[in-house]
């Protein structure tokens, strides 16, 4: 079916305006994303998984500038001892970034990994799975035309996480940035990714973990820039492997975080969960999207928004259950708490059940600031903007608790305490 002249077009603009990498071991990978970018058209308004998020702004030839903004408070992650690597402007710096070598990992960078590489089997091919049975053409086109990005194997457990620090330094940047993670069996890592990366960002990281093998992953967004980001995960989960991320949005004008997580293996457990703060000018998207192939997984769908001042937020989360994926335990809750009456919350949880032996539910909320619990503090003496603060921070604690490291739950809560406190002040 040919595509509507309107899209065929914009999608052209916006592939015309990209330079296509040639050669090497990814060429075919890239050949074949362009191809289902040109079949599939850039997202619209009209598309069912888009009817909450407008993505003019994503999809246009030209990236809509931001400003560069300093931040005056330390950065992420920076107390914890780990191997960072710094991208600026979607594209490496090595002399920001530590020396890339650490025990029971191989790092390469997607820009220079020549001849046949270990990650050809991987890279766009879970992307590719993930186009069925819901088109992500912005996840082809990262595919496609990837600059840069890294690819992580971790054959045994490393002593420190790996943190990838993203910087915005011009304002009007398009950056597009493909990672590729495998971790083999017994093996475990930490990923950490924090920062705005560019005036519009668009980031996808395929996931592959082998029997046993387990991922944590945390990233922050941004703190006050204008940004607009579009970012993926693939993960595919081999048999009793652990698959968990947790992100942090403070702000940025759009950002649709996408995840995608399918179960091969039995006795496998994923847990999705995520917190935004948003004021003002911000619009935040998560949309998730669970298949279940396999026997006694667990799947855990966590999602926190604070909003106000005419913020947005969506939240699309689906779990499918495929036939034979007996005892199943899919959980899914998404919540908002708005601090005002102008502020919107746009929610659509699903479940699509192919089995009869499962334990699986969802739930959606959205309200205001409990006023027994505040009056309950109030009462006791402590003053309203402190008190509503106390009641947020609750409000997220149980998104946050997905994180297993308790310096890093700390961390985040900081994170949310100290943009609570620059709203106060």
């Amino acid at each position: 079916m040919a595509l509507p002249k309107i899209k065929q077009d914009a999608t052209e603009a916006r592939l015309s305006a990209l330079d296509l990498p040639e050669g090497g071991w990814s060429a075919r990978a890239r050949g074949e994303a362009l191809a289902r970018v040109r079949a599939m058209g850039l997202p619209g308004a009209r598309d069912e998984y888009w009817k909450y998020t407008r993505p003019d702004t994503l999809v246009g030839a030209e990236a809509p500038q931001a400003a560069v903004f300093d931040a005056d408070e330390m950065p992420v992650f920076d107390a914890v001892d780990r191997l960072k690597i710094v991208f600026v402007d979607g594209v490496f710096d090595a002399d920001l970034s530590d020396d890339l070598a650490l025990e029971g990992v191989e790092i390469d960078r997607l820009a220079e990994a020549r001849d046949i590489h270990w990650a050809q089997d991987l890279y766009g091919v879970l992307e590719a799975k993930g186009q069925s049975p819901v088109e992500r053409p912005l996840a082809a086109l990262n595919t496609a035309f990837a600059s840069d990005g890294l690819l992580i194997r971790v054959t045994q457990t490393p002593s420190k996480p790996i943190s990838l620090v993203y910087h915005h330094r011009s304002e009007v940047s398009d950056a597009i940035l493909h990672h590729v993670v495998k971790v083999e069996a017994g093996a475990q890592m930490t990923l950490l990714e924090n920062g705005p990366a560019a005036a519009r960002f668009n980031k996808c990281m395929e996931v592959d973990l082998a029997d046993t093998a387990r991922l944590h992953h945390v990233r922050t967004q941004g703190r006050d820039h204008e940004r607009r980001a579009a970012t993926h995960i693939f993960a595919r989960l081999g048999t009793e492997s652990v698959f968990k991320t947790f992100t942090l949005t403070v702000n940025g004008v759009l950002t649709r975080n996408e995840v995608v997580v399918e179960f091969t293996g039995d006795d496998a457990v994923a847990h999705v969960a995520g917190a935004c703060m948003g004021d003002g000018d911000f619009h935040h998207d998560d949309t998730v999207f669970i298949t279940h192939d396999a026997v006694n997984c667990e799947s855990r769908q966590v999602f926190k928004k604070v909003l106000r001042n005419g913020a947005v937020g969506v939240f699309q989360g689906k779990i499918l259950v495929k036939p034979g994926a007996q005892k199943t335990d899919g959980y899914q809750i998404s919540q908002s708490l708005l601090l005002d009456e102008d502020s919107q919350f746009l929610a659509k949880p699903e479940l699509e059940i192919y089995a009869d032996d499962v334990a699986c539910s969802h739930g959606s909320t959205s309200g205001a600031i409990d006023d027994e619990g505040l009056f309950y503090l109030r009462a006791r003496g402590v003053p309203r903007g402190l008190a509503e603060d106390l009641m947020t921070i609750a409000f997220i604690a149980e998104a946050v608790q997905e994180i297993e490291d308790e310096g890093l739950q700390e961390e985040i809560v900081g994170r949310v305490e100290a943009w609570l406190a620059r709203r106060r002040s």
